[in-house]
């Protein structure tokens, strides 16, 4: 007996997976919709009628008088005979549904609109199509389980009775038949299925309310099996909709294939499903645990809620009787004031007060006296006098200013709100970057809440190996795997993350956190860090610089070259021959092994520089030797200083790729060595830019926007350079270049120009510069490790 209740309650517990999502109710002739989701076809075609589209037509349902044979008299045919196959040309068929041109002269019909069906689990519009209900198609797959689910769950209670016996001696039914789509019971069934009769033939099924067809055909060629699956479409198909052109180049494979295909799919996730139950379990405690500490928390919310409202009203009661106590003395200052004027006024009147006095002093005779008695009266008459020429208030009656603005208090009130957690951060791209740190950084929307700290999220990026994302339950462990890193509680609004895999990407997003919790998080933004370990270093300044064109920072990371005197003595020679000025730049540091990378930003409104590697002792001869741009000889990119002193196989010594004017070239690849820096014996040229624009060929070579900062890196053990743009480490150009001696980096100025070194990330965030390199050394320089 335990088995049969186990089954029972699995399959009782799968109930709400066969609710239709309008009506709430187990599904009656369920219908596929365009979004897979699966309703009861009265339910859909009431919501459409509710909609204002017209009443589809629908079959009768199952248990309708109309589809119940017993109100029929048992010789009268159940139904109408099926209609004849449509035995029209092929070429017929196809003219009439496959959408063709119309011919020359007819005017097309304008298609009617789609229908728009809401769908509930969507939460979205979803188009059916021309037909409406008619193009979706019936889950025969999901009747099968609901029939199997009242057999097995409540069935054993409600008994199907026999649709051919006369009321009220009908009996249970016993058997069903699929091709009548009627039960019956035994008497009935072989009254109707005569022995030696095409209706003995019928398929036997269990009895049930609910008949459907045997199998799927195509809603728009009737008769036709749908034997093909379009994975484009994600639509089954039958033969005629197989050849329509819609479905032109679209990956349509036969239905047992999709069906294979589909199937083990299923079965492997429900497998791992299965095989994480501990997981499951666990995540339900976790749930669980979650539901009770929701109700907790939510008692112990709500009762902060009515402490704060009481707080509240206590704050406004004591301000009230503050105020009001104000008010009432204000008011009693007041009245004080008036009624003394008052009592003043009234001494005035003829017989009373200060005019009865006076009349009874001035019957005074002796003048002594009088003078004596009448010194005070005189002068509190002559104050009276000029009160009754000069009339005021001695207060004012009004309390204007005594009116409350609560304008900005009841806005406040009005929007007072619960706390909210920050919004997501916005992701600044353009200080965002990877060199030898990696540096975050980003911002708030102007109406977030603000934040107390942030969060920084990064985890490396998981490749198949042999190139490719990983995808499906692999990748979805790879991720696991490389899971997040995080940086907690980041005070500002930027993150250096350090001790990183070099030539890898890099993915990092960030979430702000206050009292109400943690936001939601940023977009996600993918970093590559680079190919090599970063070198540091600064612009040599003692190698005899041109004051007078070349100009280096006090940094010594930035230079800027401006047209000199030179350049204007040399103007008389610019119409016979080419005369051109050039400065040399180099790094204060020697390589000598090793891989390493750095990068710079040239202005784009530069005239010519260039940005490259060459031997330390070519340099140096190069750039004591007199300097004439006219002659080849002493070309900065010949790579020697002689052209027939070196091998013909022999790398170059120098080599640069140019900028200048808003433009990179990129230098083609040579049909025999010319000993030039910029084209080495096997250069490799990217085929495409970061930005995506198309370039601007010339028989030697391609020009490319400028990108915003250029990256080099230089294999000393394999005699390789690259260069990158550095912003989005593509790589644009390679080649060769001699590394049988130390090798420094060089820039080359043509003109105006200036040209600045990317700093590194832990000097931008220090609090003072880090001490300079010396000049020219023979070890390798490793600020990573």
């Amino acid at each position: 007996m335990a088995p049969r209740f186990q089954l029972k309650s699995n399959v009782k517990s799968m109930e709400c997976e066969l609710h239709c999502p309008v009506c709430k109710e187990i599904v009656k002739q369920p219908v596929v919709l365009p979004c897979q989701h699966s309703v009861c076809l009265m339910c859909a075609s009431e919501v459409l009628v509710k909609n204002g589209y017209p009443p589809p037509e629908l079959p009768p349902e199952p248990n309708s008088p109309a589809s119940t044979p017993n109100t029929r008299s048992p010789r009268q045919p159940r139904r109408p005979m099926p209609c004849k196959a449509d035995h029209r040309p092929i070429d017929r068929v196809l003219r009439s549904g496959f959408g063709t041109y119309p011919s020359p002269g007819r005017r097309r019909k304008e298609p009617p609109p789609a229908m728009l069906f809401p769908c509930p689990p969507c939460g979205r519009e979803v188009e059916l199509g021309e037909k409406g209900l008619t193009d979706c198609l019936r889950n025969l797959t999901l009747e099968r389980i609901v029939e199997r689910y009242r057999h097995t769950v409540s069935l054993g209670s409600v008994a199907v009775m026999c649709q051919f016996c006369k009321p009220p001696l009908s009996l249970e039914a016993t058997k069903g038949c699929a091709d009548c789509q009627a039960s019956f019971c035994n008497e009935c069934f072989k009254l109707y299925h005569p022995w030696g009769t095409p209706r003995a033939q019928h398929e036997h099924v269990q009895p049930t309310l609910n008949f459907r067809p045997k199998v799927l055909s195509c809603p728009e060629h009737d008769q036709e099996r749908l034997h093909f699956y379009c994975r484009t479409c994600q639509r089954l198909l039958c033969p005629l909709c197989k050849l329509r052109r819609v479905h032109a180049g679209h990956k349509v494979a036969p239905v047992a294939q999709a069906y294979q295909t589909l199937k083990d799919k299923i079965t492997k996730e429900m497998n791992y499903i299965l095989s994480n139950q501990e997981t499951v379990l666990g995540q339900i405690s976790q749930l669980e645990s979650a539901i009770t500490q929701t109700e907790a928390n939510s008692v112990a919310a709500r009762e902060q809620l009515s402490q704060s409202v009481r707080d509240l009203t206590s704050l406004l009661a004591e301000r009230y009787a503050s105020l009001a106590q104000a008010l009432e003395g204000a008011r009693q200052r007041r009245g004080e004031a008036l009624a003394g004027q008052v009592a003043e006024r009234r001494s005035l009147l003829e017989h009373a007060g200060l005019m009865a006095f006076s009349q009874e002093l001035l019957k005074e005779t002796d003048p002594p006296c009088f003078v004596q008695a009448a010194r005070q009266t005189h002068s509190r008459l002559s104050t009276s006098i000029e009160g009754l020429q000069c009339f005021s208030l001695a207060a004012d009656p009004s309390f204007r200013h005594f009116q409350l603005d609560v304008s900005k208090e009841l806005k406040l009130l009005t929007d007072l709100q619960f706390i909210q957690a920050p919004l997501a951060p916005v992701i600044d791209t353009q200080k965002t970057m990877a060199y030898d740190q990696l540096f975050l950084c980003w911002r708030l929307p102007q109406e977030s809440t603000p934040a107390w700290h942030f969060s920084v999220e990064f985890r490396r990026r998981g490749v198949v190996p042999g190139g490719g994302a990983r995808g499906g339950i692999q990748g979805r462990l790879a991720t696991a795997r490389w899971g997040w890193q995080r940086l907690e509680e980041v005070g500002g609004t930027s993150a250096v993350i350090d001790r990183l895999e070099m030539d890898s990407v890099y993915v990092l997003r960030v979430r702000g956190c206050n009292k109400a919790g943690f936001g939601e998080y940023s977009e996600e933004v993918y970093l590559h860090t680079p190919p090599a370990p970063v070198l540091n270093f600064y612009l040599d300044s003692r190698w005899g610089l041109h004051a007078d064109r070349l100009v280096v920072s006090k940094e010594q990371r930035c230079a800027r070259s401006v047209p000199g005197l030179s350049l204007l003595q040399a103007a008389d020679r610019a119409l016979t021959s080419c005369h051109l000025t050039a400065d040399l730049l180099v790094g204060d540091v020697a390589i000598t092994q090793g891989r390493h990378y750095w990068a710079c930003s040239v202005e784009p409104g530069s005239y010519l520089v260039k940005v490259g590697v060459g031997l330390e002792a070519k340099l140096q001869e190069w750039f004591h030797l007199p300097q004439d741009m006219a002659s080849p000889r002493y070309d900065p990119d010949s790579g020697h200083d002689s052209g027939a002193e070196d091998s013909l196989d022999s790398p170059p010594s120098f080599s640069f790729l140019t900028m200048g004017m808003g433009k990179i070239f990129l230098p083609q690849a040579p049909n025999h060595h010319n000993n030039h820096g910029c084209n080495g014996t096997s250069p490799r040229r990217s085929p495409t830019i970061a930005n995506g624009n198309s370039p601007a060929s010339s028989p030697t070579g391609l020009t490319y926007p400028l990108p915003p900062r250029l990256g080099v890196c230089l294999d000393f053990e394999k005699g390789r350079v690259t260069f990158y743009d550095a912003h989005s480490l593509r790589p644009l150009w390679e080649g060769p270049v001699d590394c049988s001696g130390p090798v420094c980096p060089a820039f080359i100025f043509i003109g105006g120009g200036a040209l600045q070194l990317q700093e590194l990330v832990a000097n931008r965030m220090a609090d003072q510069t880090p001490v300079r390199r010396v000049t020219i050394q023979s070890r390798v320089t490793n600020l990573n490790n």
